[in-house]
């Protein structure tokens, strides 16, 4: 219930300054919670106002703020307000910021925690189309799309929560020479039976082997230019061969995609667009946008001057097209199919030239859509091993989450007898790795370390999953406590005010992770989040305590689960599996969060010692 303090905040700001509530709400930021001693809980920045024309932009600016805070008195709702470095500060009443925090969790709306915000009302809603994952087929999944594929992820289950149409879509690099190739291969290396065997692994066999041998083979290259010539043609035979590669590699896809809790709503690509090209070939002609080069390939001059200085090739010398044809194709065709308000691709930072070209190219033909479509770009990840030597392959890296996780577990002394702790170590390792991604910003390269990545202290994935946990078990020791009333007042010592506290931010997190698309807000939120529960285990001990307290304490700690449940509606992509008011609400926000971040897999709390 933020919303309810910043608007009684709004009210006194308006009638004093005599303008309308609605300015001063977004103007109202939580204020960070600080460990080692008490904070307000609201603060006003006076520059903000003088920007948007409400105070005199002239002066001295404290002297300004002093004088505003001594106007604004203390009620019923705002016990405390000071004012310093151009700054105020609101101290909410203790008692009623409990009851008000938890009130939805009482209601059964704790699902919807933070999304009703008002701070959402700005943002337009409506049908997104997010791109991600994208690898090539007749190929075992690489390593290197472990990022677009959980960015992505993220991405659309963040949009999703706050109540857009979300279209995920993986586009398939399913077209091109390295097909040719291919098929040349399996002509003379490939074997049925082995691909019946193990699909993936023997295509890639194949393409190693044919790569090897048209090195030095003419033949080899002259039968790849003559299969690929077939599929542009579709001629039944290359093009049979082709569907079953494509459909093999779908089928071994989604084995991953289920590991990792992603889905899509739609498989596409290169090939769905290749008859599409010539249209957009015409278009560019018609508008005397084709230029030929002197190497005679067909470009387009994105230079401003039109001195042929940034040009982008559309067809090569021998007129087939390229990647970026297809993508201006594709582009076009979903506007017209799914009539996007925004459209979102999700890759790596080595391809931002190739996306402002298409943005631009786009533009230039008259499609002023283009400027809603954007691209989110990321880094690389260094030094991602297994045990037996460089990650080709994202299964290995999949299996190597679990074994070493399942290797920690083993060596714990506090790990409980578990009914398939296989399991458990694949959807706690998966989070773990998940977590290690997401902590940072996209765009930076990050250095991959196993150890870090899989302790249970300290900012990891680990830590998250075993405060859910923890939770999860609290609340199932003490059915029932939830359906009591309680006394917010007991929820009035430091622990269980930073917890509140931190809460009160919840909307403005969501509302940063939707206008910068960074899985990093939430992550380290909900890694602050776990924090604080773990003074409350140490400080609001509900064993021992009186009945009125052990309540209440029981009632704050759910109350922080009860934000997994919420957190598993926007972390998705993080983990599916916190549960559990402040327990409730702690364990909204945490499984919330979790689960929008990417998609940590289900565990329970039986499951996670």
């Amino acid at each position: 219930m933020t919303c309810f303090f910043r608007r009684k905040i709004a009210a006194k700001l308006a009638k004093t300054l005599q303008q309308s509530e609605d300015v001063f709400v977004p103007a109202l930021t939580a204020v960070p919670v600080l460990k080692k001693r008490p904070s307000a809980d609201f603060r006003l920045s006076l520059e903000t106002l003088r920007v948007n024309g409400i105070l005199a932009s002239s002066g001295d600016l404290q002297l300004q703020t002093e004088n505003l805070a001594a106007q604004l008195k203390p009620d019923s709702v705002v016990g405390e307000i000071s004012a310093r470095q151009g700054l105020i500060y609101f101290k909410l009443n203790r008692s009623l910021l409990a009851e008000k925090l938890l009130e939805p969790f009482g209601k059964g709306e704790n699902n919807n925690f933070g999304l009703n915000s008002e701070l959402f009302e700005t943002l337009k809603r409506g049908t997104i189309l997010v791109e991600f994952s994208s690898p090539n087929i007749a190929k075992k999944f690489h390593a290197g799309h472990l990022r677009s594929t959980i960015i992505g992820n993220f991405i659309a289950n963040l949009k999703q929560s706050l109540g857009n149409n979300v279209i995920r879509m993986n586009y398939l690099g399913d077209w091109g020479m390295q097909f040719g190739l291919l098929g040349a291969g399996f002509s003379r290396f490939g074997c049925m039976e082995k691909l019946k065997e193990n699909p993936l692994q023997h295509l890639f066999e194949v393409y190693v082997q044919v790569n090897k041998e048209a090195e030095h083979s003419e033949d080899i290259k002259l039968a790849a230019k003559d299969f690929f010539r077939q599929l542009e043609q579709h001629e039944n035979q290359a093009m049979s061969l082709w569907q079953q590669f494509r459909e093999i590699t779908v089928k071994e896809y989604q084995h991953i995609y289920k590991r990792l809790g992603v889905h899509f709503d739609v498989y596409s690509g290169e090939s769905f667009h290749q008859a599409q090209t010539q249209e957009v070939i015409r278009e560019l002609q018609s508008r005397g946008l084709l230029k030929t080069s002197e190497k005679g390939t067909s470009v387009v001059d994105l230079s401003p001057n039109g001195d042929m200085s940034n040009i982008c090739t559309i067809l090569r010398s021998d007129g087939t097209t390229l990647y970026i044809t297809r993508d201006i194709a594709a582009a076009i065709s979903r506007k017209e199919k799914y009539c996007f308000d925004d459209m979102i691709y999700v890759t790596d930072k080595s391809q931002e030239n190739h996306f402002n070209q298409l943005f631009h190219i786009l533009l230039t033909m008259g499609n002023s859509w283009a400027e809603r479509c954007r691209h989110v770009s990321f880094g690389l990840v260094q030094g991602m091993k297994t045990r037996t030597g460089e990650v080709v392959f994202l299964e290995d890296v999949l299996d190597e989450a679990r074994a070493r996780m399942l290797h920690n577990m083993n060596q714990s002394n506090t790990t409980k007898e578990l009914e398939n702790p296989k399991d458990t170590a694949e959807k706690v390792g998966i989070s773990a790795l998940i977590v290690q991604d997401f902590k940072g910003p996209l765009r930076s390269d990050y250095k991959f370390d196993w150890d870090r990545m899989l302790q249970a202290q300290g900012d990891t994935g680990v830590f998250l999953q075993y405060t859910h946990a923890r939770l999860c078990s609290l609340m199932q020791r003490n059915e029932g406590v939830e359906a009591a009333a309680f006394n917010p007042s007991c929820l009035c010592d430091r622990t269980g005010v930073a917890i509140l506290q931190h809460l009160l931010r919840y909307d403005e997190v969501l509302y940063q992770s939707d206008q910068d698309l960074q899985p990093k807000y939430l992550v380290n939120f909900l890694l602050k989040l776990s924090h604080f529960i773990a003074s409350a285990h140490r400080e609001l001990p509900v064993k021992g305590s009186p009945p009125d307290v052990a309540q209440v304490y029981n009632k704050a700690l759910l109350t922080v689960l009860e934000y997994a449940k919420l957190h598993k509606n926007i972390l998705k992509c993080l983990f599916v599996h916190y549960a559990g008011k402040v327990t409730t609400v702690q364990c909204s926000t945490l499984r919330s969060g979790q689960r929008d971040e990417n998609t940590w897999n289900h565990t329970s709390s039986k499951n996670v010692n």
